[in-house]
């Protein structure tokens, strides 16, 4: 087989090479999108139970409602306030009844709820220590005979997304190894297929850089072409899947999806160059007879 047979033959093997090319660095980036995604819907998951949290502050009875709203205050400029609600005994009894416990209205003359002061708290402080502290500072005020929040929940909260985000972080860690090395493999083998051409290019007196500079440009170009092609898969899965679960609206951030969209965007271009740009200079640096 002669030289430019070779090249015509290596040539038009290429033609499709880029098509399976882009299509599986594609796929590998839409893998990498949707751990992104499961990722970024986690985290906000998690920030919406911990800020969901609550504390009530019962007050006593036949407190003067300027003390109430002095302690209203009081917790309201505190660093741990997100924010802050009066429920007297009326509403405590509606929001009772309305849990669909009995009325007890008949039996009863008289309201036995406390009023209180409701409040959730930041996220960061959703743990046992600063949940305690927060315990005991309220508990001070003489106006108030208990504070309570849910132990139970903080404690299996804290707990699972423990869990959570070490499996996550294994996950991730594993995904972007072998999305690495998919990437790479797949750009190999369309390199392969070129192994000839880039050859015949360096025995007609092309220096390295005049060689590796379309195969570099196509690279990019292919890099973008996946990005691309992965993130619209993403976008259209994402919005199908919010059609299916519309609370997963709720969980959207728009900011972290274009950080993840940016992040394919880099990923895509830096491996498509990197592994193209080797497989190159790999097989300039081989003999002739060692391309076979």
């Amino acid at each position: 087989m002669t030289t430019a047979t070779t090249s015509k033959f290596s040539a038009k093997r290429s033609k499709p090479s880029y098509f399976f090319s882009i299509l599986g660095v594609a796929l590998v980036l839409f893998i990498i999108g949707i751990l992104g995604w499961i990722v970024i819907n986690a985290g906000k998951l998690e920030e919406y139970l911990r800020g969901n949290v609550e504390i009530q502050a019962f007050i006593r009875e036949n407190t003067p409602q300027r003390e109430v709203d002095s302690l209203k205050a009081y917790i309201a400029a505190q660093p741990y306030t997100r924010q802050v609600e009066y429920v007297s005994k009326d509403m405590a009894k509606e929001r009772f009844v309305k849990d669909g416990n009995d009325d007890w209205s008949r039996v009863l003359d008289y309201n036995p709820l406390p009023a209180s002061l409701d409040f959730k708290v930041a996220g960061e402080y959703v743990n046992q220590d600063s949940l305690s502290a927060i315990t005991r500072d309220i508990q001070q005020h003489l106006i108030i005979s208990e504070v309570k929040y849910p132990v139970a929940v903080v404690d299996n909260l804290n707990r699972n997304v423990r869990k959570a985000e070490l499996i996550l972080l294994v996950i991730v860690i594993l995904l972007g190894i072998v999305a690495i090395v998919l990437i790479d493999t797949t750009i190999k083998l369309f390199m392969f297929s070129n192994r000839f051409l880039i050859k015949t290019m360096q025995m007609v007196g092309a220096t390295r850089v005049f060689i590796a500079r379309p195969f570099s440009l196509k690279a990019v170009l292919n890099g973008l072409i996946s990005s691309v092609l992965a993130i619209m898969a993403i976008v259209a899965l994402i919005f199908w899947a919010e059609q299916a679960l519309p609370d997963l609206k709720a969980l959207r951030d728009n900011i972290l999806l274009g950080a993840l969209f940016g992040s394919m965007l880099v990923i895509g271009v830096s491996i498509t160059y990197l592994s193209t740009y080797r497989s190159v200079v790999k097989y300039l640096k081989m003999k002739l007879d060692d391309l076979y």
